[in-house]
């Protein structure tokens, strides 16, 4: 356990210094109260990092695993030391604007991966009109691509502004926002793919806005994971470990079982493997940021084995990403594989984030339903967004759409009254009067 003085104030010529140390190894724990020390000695709680003792005294700390004596100098100097002065700073920042960077960074991250769907189509257009071996049936043509690369480097850009502001705000907030990146894939297929998007799409794009809207205002703003050993303590519970392995089951069932068969004819299929994966691609990026925002804080990150089991979790899952979303791109509409990718991958990484992270304990009942009611709303504006995207319906055409006229009245059957026979065999006679090449007819009459 490591003490350090994190502030030094003077009042009447006696100086008082206030300690900090860094968190117990994995595996210890403290209890919530220190026993009494003797006398001289100053007295800490354990549910606080932070303690405050007078010049000279004696510092007694137990846990489980080892226990501290240490002494208080009286000879510091009682200005503030200046790395406490930046640490106190840093953290300020963090807490009072942290989330609003990561709502920033996840903003310019939904323009960036938007904007790199647009390219990668365009590459595989590209490649598809040279008659090169397309991605879906095993080609890597667009390797050589230039508009391929430019889309691939735009969405790196993106990912690593994604990975700024997982580490500055819930998971929860910034994964439903890139809704935002469906509207920006939209709006510029429209103008740069030739792709149709009606006023029942730009209705839906306005529905997506008011959804995250409603999810940022009722999303929790303080983390609930602040190091990389809590996180590691959290990847322990039952729950996440079931969790992920049946993820990782079903993973492996689509790619190699039913994919093959399937995977052509149904866009589903690309698309679930590709968000099934986004769970653990999201999870290591928000430990990983977790790690940067420690090792700036001074803690020992480098020497845990979590950061680097992240590391590799995160390379295997975004290149396989990279290649089912590929081959979904190849074989149907951007405007269809996009949205339906959206709705998968942020349900599954949200609940993922429920279960890992456990974001919503701490939520009042009112903000858990906006926030459900924020998602269901971008989900509907997805939805719309995709399902009449093939109608022709403008403002211009608004006033010109009528309601079908109603059809005429079926004519009434004719009825034929019953008459004397007499009669009835003169009007037979008058109607039915043979030609001269037709026989005669004879009618015979039953009273």
């Amino acid at each position: 356990m490591e003490l350090r003085v994190s502030n030094t104030s003077c009042e009447n010529g006696a100086c008082v210094r206030a300690l900090s140390f860094a968190p117990s190894p994995p595996g210890t724990s403290c209890p919530s109260r220190f026993p009494y020390p003797r006398p001289g000695e100053g007295r800490a709680s354990c549910d606080s990092l932070v303690m405050v003792f007078p010049s000279g005294s004696l510092i007694s700390l137990y846990c489980s695993s080892q226990q501290v004596l240490c002494q208080i100098i009286g000879d510091l100097s009682p200005e503030v030391p200046s790395n406490a002065t930046l640490s106190s700073w840093k953290e300020r920042i963090r807490q009072h604007y942290g989330f609003y960077i990561g709502l920033g960074l996840a903003f310019v991250s939904s323009f960036l991966i938007g904007s790199s769907v647009i390219l990668k189509k365009k590459g595989l257009l590209r490649l598809v009109a040279s008659g090169s071996t397309r991605a879906v049936d095993g080609g890597y043509g667009y390797l050589k691509d230039a508009m391929w690369w430019a889309g691939f480097l735009t969405m790196a850009a993106g990912e690593v502004a994604n990975f700024g502001a997982y580490a500055f705000a819930p998971a929860t907030v910034i994964t439903p926002l890139g809704a935002l990146s469906v509207l920006i894939s939209a709006i510029f297929s429209s103008y740069f793919l030739g792709e149709c998007l009606n006023l029942l799409g730009k209705l839906g794009c306005v529905i997506c806005v008011a959804g995250s809207t409603v999810m940022v205002i009722h999303a929790p703003e303080e983390e609930k994971v602040a190091t990389i050993m809590e996180l590691a303590s959290k990847m322990k519970n039952t729950g996440f470990i079931v969790f992920a392995v049946l993820l990782v089951v079903s993973c492996l069932i689509l790619i190699f079982i039913i994919a093959p068969r399937y995977g052509q004819r149904n866009i589903l299929i690309y698309i679930i493997i590709c968000s099934v994966i986004g769970a653990f691609s999201v999870t290591a990026v928000k430990g990983l940021g977790i790690t940067i925002r420690n090792f700036f804080q001074g803690l020992p990150v480098v020497r845990h084995p979590l950061p680097y089991i992240l590391s590799l979790i995160l390379a295997l899952s975004l290149s396989t990403q990279v290649n089912f979303l590929n081959r979904a791109l190849d074989i149907f509409n951007t405007s269809l594989v996009f949205p339906i990718y959206y709705v998968f991958f942020t349900t599954v990484v949200v609940t993922s984030s429920i279960i890992l992270f456990q974001e919503w304990y701490s939520m009042s009942a009112i903000d858990i339903v906006g926030t459900l009611s924020g998602f269901t709303t971008i989900i509907l504006g997805v939805f719309m967004l995709h399902a009449f995207k093939d109608l022709d319906i403008s403002w211009a055409s608004l006033p010109h759409m009528h309601k079908n006229p109603t059809p005429p009245p079926a004519p009434e059957p004719t009825v034929i009254r019953l008459e004397d026979k007499n009669v009835l065999v003169d009007n037979i006679e008058l109607t039915n009067t043979p030609s001269p090449e037709q026989k005669p007819k004879v009618f015979i009459i039953h009273s």
